[in-house]
């Protein structure tokens, strides 16, 4: 794992870009303390932050083909690298290393962008064919490691992260407005974007290629489905769903098999629930060592999963580490935690996420596996059972026993739970007949979610009101897939892609240089996944059935059956619990919020002052809280104060290059 960045332009000189190589690599060092590299011609500068894990002796990047005129800078892991590399060597290709760095040069070389569907893995990297003067950019399948670029003042620049570009003093950061209302509403800019004017992320999925001041984008691999009429509905086979769950448990422990690669020790996160602890329970099973599992506790009740988490930690017999998220420490971390997701939050997830990976790299952990994915790509969700049953309801309108199901959704959400059937009846009728709509599973969300924007400014309304309504792209087959998978692609390529992996994700892994392995995404067990039948991902209101087989000779009932209980972490009683810390009130401040511009601060004021009263109040509100409060430290740490590092010095940095000496 690694941070990667890159300047290619005529215009500047190579010591200039040079320079700026070395002010990007501090910005970005916590990705990779372990080594810093640049490679350096008279066209291209490429650097590198890296985090050891695989070859730990010779693996340091850039790492460069036989004869030094193709060079890669590589963030994150190709799983397969072992099974690809005997057939490139066949073929007459020479390794220096034992990396899958290297792997990956020498099969690009040989397939061109042809080379992505073969690769297993999580991954950004870039290429320079020095001969050509073209840069290649790819990002794996779901997006699990970031990527971003830019054009601008004559040269073309990426980073892992946005803020190594912003280090460049002649590139000013700037909110994009559309953005912000999309974090507001999908809870993250849409793919593609950034929540900075003029900065793109290379998309989930996608490769870029920069040839001579021309940039050329590609999708080489999507979420797909098979038709609707190609599936099965209604009464499960119960043969063929033990035949599916045999293959799942084969697939699955293949994909936690080779995510166990590595030269340092790998760790497991524990949530308590049937995700995490199938991975912990297939690790476990296939590691040499014994494995160390590692918890987020809460001291909010409501939160709180140890129970469950201890359970499984004993019946595993894993050394067990655990941090306590209280409503200080979220609150305490939360500027940090901005800054490394450069992009606002509509939750406060993200926080304990932190707190956790700083106790895993604190105790001696460079990797962690992880059960992300799980719930996309097998309708773990209560949006999905939500689509179904308003369809369900959709079909007999006035039924006053059908909006009854609505009982069983979204208990975890306080003060909804508990609400009365008939405000949730009403609640969830919005659009209902509208069941043709591509956008039918997420409408209701999505509406709800758009009641934050009423603390917008005048003036951030009239900037994006001609956006309001854009739906997200979607492919077009997707009209000819079932109602679940239309629900499961949007919920994967908007929540899992754009927020869960990156904001949650590798963002707060990588702020403390952890590696997140995600064996759910392997692209066979979710390619796999998308073939299954309907009823055996939501069999009627019961989540992930298939997975519930799986677990069956795995787990104890009291955890392969588990309901599930999405991760949340407290919002309103983090900032406003005393004593209120002095950011907060400083950022809500009414001369802070005029200063930015963005909200009202009439709005603001009143939400403030209920808060500062002890008033509880409901979802949407702490969802516009957090929202405001996070683009108010965006503001503040990126556009208004953004501290430039000091370049790496010279002697922490291998310099590769052509053309010119180091």
């Amino acid at each position: 794992m690694c941070g990667i960045l890159g300047i290619v332009s005529d215009c500047r000189s190579p010591a200039v870009r040079q320079q700026q190589a070395r002010t990007m690599l501090g910005t970005i060092r916590h990705r990779g303390p372990d080594e810093f590299g640049i490679y350096q011609d008279e066209h291209a500068t490429l650097g590198s932050v890296r985090l050891s894990i695989v070859d730990l002796s010779t693996g340091q990047q850039p790492i460069c083909n036989e004869d030094e005129t193709v060079w890669i800078v590589f963030n994150g892991e190709i799983f397969n690298y072992i099974e690809l590399r005997p057939d490139l060597e066949r073929r007459g290709h020479r390794f220096m290393t034992n990396t899958d760095t290297e792997v990956l040069l020498h099969l690009y070389e040989d397939l061109g962008a042809d080379c992505l569907p073969k690769l297993n893995g999580e991954f950004a990297f870039a290429i320079w064919d020095a001969r050509q003067q073209h840069l290649f950019l790819a990002r794996d399948r779901f997006g699990i490691r970031p990527l971003f670029w830019t054009e601008a003042h004559g040269a073309f620049y990426f980073s892992s992260e946005i803020k190594g570009i912003l280090s460049d003093p002649a590139i000013a950061a700037e909110l994009d407005p559309v953005s912000l209302d999309q974090v507001f509403r999908y809870w993250c800019p849409l793919a593609g974007r950034t929540i900075f004017r003029g900065i793109s992320e290379l998309p989930p999925g996608h490769f870029l290629k920069y040839s001579h001041g021309n940039v050329t984008l590609q999708r080489y691999w999507f979420l797909s489905f098979p038709p609707s009429a190609e599936r099965a509905s209604g009464q499960v086979d119960h043969r063929l769903a033990d035949e599916r769950a045999e293959q799942l448990a084969q697939l699955l422990g293949d994909a936690t098999r080779i995510r166990l690669r590595s030269d340092v020790p790998v760790a497991a996160y524990l949530s308590g629930g049937l995700d995490s602890s199938l991975i912990a329970r297939m690790a476990a099973d296939r590691s040499r060592k014994d494995l160390a599992t590692f918890s987020i506790t809460f001291d909010d009740p409501v939160f709180d999963e140890s129970l469950f988490q201890r359970q499984v930690s004993r019946l595993l017999g894993t050394r067990h580490e655990v941090v306590c998220a209280t409503y200080r420490d979220i609150a305490q971390v939360f500027p940090q935690v901005i800054w490394h997701t450069e992009s606002p939050l509509v939750r406060t997830g993200p926080a304990p996420m932190f707190l956790l990976s700083r106790l895993v790299r604190d105790c001696g952990f460079k990797v962690a596996l992880t059960g992300e994915g799980a719930d996309e790509i097998l309708a773990g969700y209560d949006i999905f059972k939500e689509a179904a049953i308003r369809r369900f309801w959709a079909r007999h309108p006035e039924s006053r026993i059908r909006p009854l199901l609505f009982r069983r959704l979204y208990d975890d959400i306080p003060g909804f739970g508990t609400a009365s059937a008939a405000f949730k009846a009403e609640f969830f009728r919005m659009g209902l007949l509208n069941v043709d709509s591509p956008m039918y599973s997420h409408m209701v969300r999505w509406r709800n979610n758009e009641r934050t924007r009423r603390f917008f400014s005048a003036e951030l309304l009239a900037m994006v009101n001609g956006e309001i309504g854009t739906p997200p792209e979607v492919p077009g087959e997707f009209s000819t897939w079932g109602s679940l998978e239309k629900s499961q692609y949007l919920e994967t390529t908007i929540f899992l892609s754009q927020y869960l992996l990156s904001s949650q994700g590798d963002r707060m892994a990588m702020a403390h240089s952890v590696e997140s392995r995600l064996p759910f995404l392997d692209y066979r067990v979710v390619e796999f996944c998308c073939h299954l039948p309907s009823n055996l991902k939501l069999r009627g209101l019961q989540e992930k059935y298939l997975l519930r087989r799986v677990a069956q000779s795995l787990l104890p009932p009291e955890i392969g059956q588990r309901l599930k209980r999405p991760y949340r972490a407290p919002v309103f009683r983090t900032f406003f619990s005393r004593p209120v810390p002095d950011y907060v009130l400083d950022l809500l401040s009414e001369h802070e919020i005029k200063r930015t511009g963005l909200f009202n601060a009439l709005a603001v004021a009143s939400l403030v002052a209920r808060l500062l009263r002890g008033e509880a109040i409901g979802e949407t509100d702490s969802m516009a809280l957090a929202g405001i409060l996070s683009t108010q430290l965006v503001h503040h740490q990126f556009i208004g104060k953004f501290p430039i590092p000091q370049p790496l010095p010279d002697e922490r940095i291998k310099f590769r290059s052509l053309s010119m000496a180091a």
